[in-house]
């Protein structure tokens, strides 16, 4: 990415070049005469300006749509799909500021046919320029740091790695704890110069220390880093998948030993001592469609069920009197935590972490009984998957007091970290439950890895179908 205020200029050179060129485009009579052929918008008055007119109405578009993009303009690593996102969004507000000039300006307005269809424009072709720019300049070499929490791993990892690095973050406390390699001395020693310089000074590996782990966010967005190296002890702590989701927020690359591949998702064909983290592994167009998926289903989903809705919300009520939804904290990608709804089936006390069968538990209401035959329980979860804390297929989203449990039964229980959780999937479908972790396990991995937009409407029909049966089946019974 290029930096500071070349970023700057360039960014907004190119908003303001593209938005000049995309007006003058649609005020052309051959867009103009296709405007008017068009169903819809030939209906509205095309009046295509010229002279000063002309000059004003592109001044205002390009000052409001330049202006309307002032947050990007700062150089950040970011993901392309954030990237797209923020930049559409930008598109939009601009869109709605033109629009509220034409209403009380009807002078210099930009002619509705003209803004309706300058914005389609705008909203492909800013998107792309900032994906293009956010690339590092040719000759430029990459920039990759280290991270961990071991003191040994680091100084072993960064002088047995081949790609350049040039500064490393570690927690002070983990600097004191150890010494380090022949030219570190006593541990007195070590401990004076930690304490005299916590934020820096200390090398390891002729590497500088660019401050503790809470600082990664910063030092990415500060020293433009392209690559992090996760050099820690153990790949089971909330720091690691903690870097690994800061690495994720800023679309930059994360590596890790090769030992250490059974905790994160790979490719599966690197070879040497580094490993290349699969931080991202759907396909764009594949993240855009499941999105949008989301999205509708939930909609849908909320929407169409609104009278099962109220019938549950009546039984629960008559049932014995207790409250009607049930939350629960669930682990979410990178081991993050959101608050899951369910319709409640149980009495509220006595909850165990350890996970048991249905016929076992004692503590199901009768009206629970019937919501967890049917899957009827689980509506409430549409509204996280509205919000984007789930997807509608995925792991299961496990207790975050379960996932402790689970994760000491079975190796890689992590690799299920790096998609969301989801209302269903290969798992739920094949009525694997957390019961059986390691059957489990090996479904969701296999869901991880064969995941993609056509894969997971199979699910989906799966499920339907599935849920249809239950249903028939308890209406029998």
């Amino acid at each position: 990415m290029n930096g500071g205020w070349r970023y700057r200029i360039s960014s907004a050179a190119g908003v303001a070049g593209l938005t000049i060129l995309a007006v003058t485009i649609v005020n052309s009579s051959p867009v103009q005469t296709l405007i008017t052929s068009l169903p819809v918008l030939g209906r509205l008055s095309v009046d295509a300006p010229s002279g000063a007119e002309a000059v004003f109405e592109v001044l205002v578009t390009t000052v409001v749509v330049t202006g309307a993009f002032l947050p990007l303009y700062k150089p950040r690593p970011r993901r392309i799909l954030d990237t797209i996102a923020l930049t559409q969004k930008r598109v939009l507000v601009a869109t709605f500021a033109l629009a509220t000039i034409g209403y009380f300006d009807y002078t210099y307005r930009l002619p509705r046919a003209t803004l309706i269809a300058v914005a389609p424009v705008l909203l492909v072709s800013l998107p792309a320029w900032f994906v293009w720019i956010r690339r590092r300049p040719t000759g430029e070499p990459e920039r990759a740091i280290i991270v961990g929490d071991d003191p040994a791993e680091l100084e072993r990892l960064a002088s047995d790695v081949s790609i350049p690095l040039f500064g490393y973050l570690c927690p002070t406390s983990a600097l004191m704890r150890a010494p380090m390699g022949p030219d570190w001395g006593s541990d007195a020693d070590q401990r004076s110069s930690v304490a005299a310089v916590p934020d820096g000074g200390v090398e390891i590996a002729g590497l500088q220390r660019l401050g503790g782990l809470s600082r990664i966010e910063d030092v990415l967005v500060e020293y433009d880093v392209d690559t992090v190296v996760l050099a820690f002890e153990r790949t089971d702590r909330a720091e690691f998948f903690g870097a690994l989701d800061a690495c994720f927020e800023h679309g930059v690359d994360a590596k890790v030993h090769r030992d250490h591949a059974d905790a994160v998702l790979t490719a599966g064909d690197d070879v040497g001592t580094l490993v290349d983290v699969e931080i991202e592994p759907w396909d764009v167009q594949d993240h855009v469609l499941k999105r949008g998926f989301d999205v509708g289903f939930s909609v849908a989903g909320l929407v169409g069920l609104l009278p099962v809705i109220a019938a549950i919300v009546v039984a629960i009520k008559l049932d014995d009197g207790g409250p009607i939804l049930y939350t629960q904290e669930r682990t979410a990608v990178f081991g993050e935590t959101f608050e899951v709804y369910k319709f409640r089936s149980m009495v509220p006390e006595g909850e165990s972490a350890k996970p048991v069968e249905d016929d076992e538990n004692d503590r199901i209401t009768d009206v629970g009984r019937i919501l967890r035959r049917t899957h009827l329980d689980e509506i409430p979860q549409l509204w996280s998957i509205l919000v984007g804390d789930m997807s509608v297929v995925g792991p299961r989203a496990v207790w975050t007091e379960e996932e402790s449990l689970l994760e000491a039964q079975t190796r890689s229980w992590q690799q299920r970290w790096f998609v969301k959780p989801g209302l269903t999937g290969l798992a739920q479908v094949n009525d694997v439950k957390s019961t059986d972790p390691r059957e489990k396990l090996r479904y969701d991995l296999q869901y991880v890895r064969k995941q993609s937009f056509e894969y997971d409407m199979k699910l989906v029909v799966r499920q339907i179908w599935k849920v249809g049966g239950d249903v028939v089946e308890t209406i029998r019974t």
